[in-house]
């Protein structure tokens, strides 16, 4: 397994002794950064459990995955999941088999939820009111719950190679490869995708061996390049939605949890901005790949049409694609499409809350706003 040690020793020597002493910063970074090293542990453990009573998961192939890849708050979210209603064609990953990546841990969830299934449900009821409670909160702006689609970002997380964790170290320059894989060096990030391919063939053997895995990773904005040589038969789908709007919805996340363990850190000051540049890189990058991949595996999602007509978006895709779109996805796409035109988030934010200009955007990304017909 790949686990970039250097990178971890260094965010904890940042955390811990290159900013004023805080009490509240050195609980908040041990007691979590224990938490973290307990789940790899566990996770190591179940790999390694993996190798010994499912070890032809070793010849499962990951034939043409579909990633679907934009920077943060541009409808990756929807967009998995109207694909993943396809469930005749494609597999996905569900939240908690991210936390817990490991073939063994999954049949031994499985096994439980029969039992609990067999009882009534009394788990599953305790269960959700746990996550109506840890996470109802975010509903308005990415829902979470143990069973639905998720991002395998937790995957990355695992061998701290991940934006999340600016969420406990927001040392962006300092920590830069964390937030952008492809900068690491090739004999890195070759490891970092063999173990990337490792957990995908877990998944698949786990979930649907003959199906194709539909991966939404909003991190491998810069982890592309990486994912085109492991993978350079996979598809991708990636979304633009204007960077005035993303860019600063992207940091509004980030500065509530930089807040609860440093407050001293300022909602417009140099953290937000440094989390900005590192959004606005991985415009250029997306921009920047489109010109180095194979067209006939590409498609890029004009957020505005994404909106105003999902399911009519979706199957353009498939189109493109040319997958065939089977009578069962196509009534629920309907159908999903009916709720999406219901619902209006209210999370808004504007880029001059995080010290940030419409000017600096345009400056930075004003070949991109210009390709796409993209208010100046």
């Amino acid at each position: 397994m790949y686990f970039n040690g250097k990178l971890f020793l260094k965010a904890e020597y940042l955390a811990l002794f290159r900013r004023p002493f805080r009490l509240r910063r050195w609980a908040y970074v041990l007691v979590f950064s224990g938490l973290y090293l307990v789940f790899l542990a566990l996770v190591i453990l179940g790999r390694g459990l993996d190798q010994i009573f499912f070890r032809r998961f070793r010849r499962q192939p990951v034939k043409a995955p579909v990633f679907i890849i934009a920077p943060p708050r541009s409808g990756t979210t929807l967009v998995q999941k109207l694909i993943s209603l396809d469930r005749q064609r494609f597999v996905h990953l569900k939240m908690y088999q991210t936390i817990f990546p490991s073939i063994f841990y999954q049949r031994l969830i499985d096994w439980g939820a029969r039992i609990d299934r067999g009882l009534g449900g009394p788990i599953r009821k305790g269960i959700s009111l746990c996550e109506a409670k840890w996470f109802g909160g975010w509903d308005e702006m990415h829902k979470l719950r143990l069973s639905e689609p998720e991002e395998d970002d937790a995957l990355f997380l695992y061998a701290f190679e991940s934006e999340a964790i600016f969420l406990l170290f927001p040392f962006v320059d300092e920590l830069w490869q964390a937030g952008f894989p492809d900068a690491l060096p090739g004999g890195e990030r070759r490891k970092l995708m063999r173990y990337y391919r490792s957990c995908l063939q877990r998944h698949l053997f786990a979930n649907g061996s003959e199906k194709t895995l539909l991966s939404k990773a909003t991190q491998s904005s810069c982890t592309l390049e990486s994912l085109l040589e492991e993978f350079p038969d996979a598809k991708f789908i990636t979304i633009v939605r204007h960077p005035y709007q993303s860019v600063a919805s992207h940091v509004s996340l980030f500065v509530p949890v930089w807040q609860c363990h440093s407050p001293d850190i300022e909602r417009d000051g140099l953290v937000s901005q440094a989390y900005a540049k590192l959004a606005v890189e991985w415009y250029k990058h997306l921009f920047a790949f489109r010109d180095r991949v194979d067209a006939r595996n590409y498609y890029c999602i004009d957020y505005r049409e994404l909106v105003r007509d999902p399911g009519g978006t979706i199957q353009n895709l498939y189109h493109h694609f040319g997958w065939r779109m089977w009578d069962e996805h196509s009534r629920e796409l309907s159908l999903a499409t009916e709720r999406q035109h219901d619902f209006k988030s209210n999370h808004e934010y504007t880029l001059t809350e995080f010290g940030l200009s419409k000017d600096w955007i345009q400056k930075e990304l004003g070949a991109v706003l210009d390709a796409y017909g993209l208010e100046r």
